[in-house]
């Protein structure tokens, strides 16, 4: 018995180590549009257009306070009380981007004022709606 568990800790000693995997690095490099991937407003791959909002319910009127590379500030006149705000957030959007209400939806963050909001079946570029926000807060 003691000469098995000698030869089965040798075996062990030499064996133990695991042999050492070959990996191949292959660098994928992709030309992204930078215009497209920065900011608040991206393109989607299914053609629709995502706005990265930071909602601010309960001021006194609508406005558009910042456009950064975060996200837009928009301040909504209707509290935050069973979806009012965003109701109110989605029909401020679409009468700034002269766009039909049920072409601008809430995303995500329906319970958060960090928002998404998706427009679908626009033909507004994304420099254009950056421009169209830019102006509104400029007003």
């Amino acid at each position: 018995m003691l000469r098995f568990q000698n030869i089965i800790s040798r075996h062990m000693r030499t064996t133990s180590r695991m042999p050492k995997k070959k990996t191949t690095k292959e660098k994928t490099t992709t030309h992204v549009n930078p215009a497209e991937t920065t900011g608040p407003v991206k393109s989607n791959k299914d053609g629709s257009i995502s706005i990265t909002v930071q909602a601010k319910p309960g001021a006194k009127q609508n406005a558009i306070t910042d456009v950064s590379s975060d996200g837009i500030g928009i301040q909504i006149a209707a509290p935050p009380v069973e979806g009012q705000a965003n109701t109110e957030l989605v029909r401020y959007l679409a009468s700034v981007l002269g766009l039909r209400k049920s072409h601008v939806e809430l995303d995500k963050g329906s319970k958060s004022r960090a928002k998404t909001i998706k427009l679908v079946d626009t033909t507004l570029s994304v420099e254009e709606i950056v421009n169209k926000l830019t102006t509104e807060k400029g007003s």
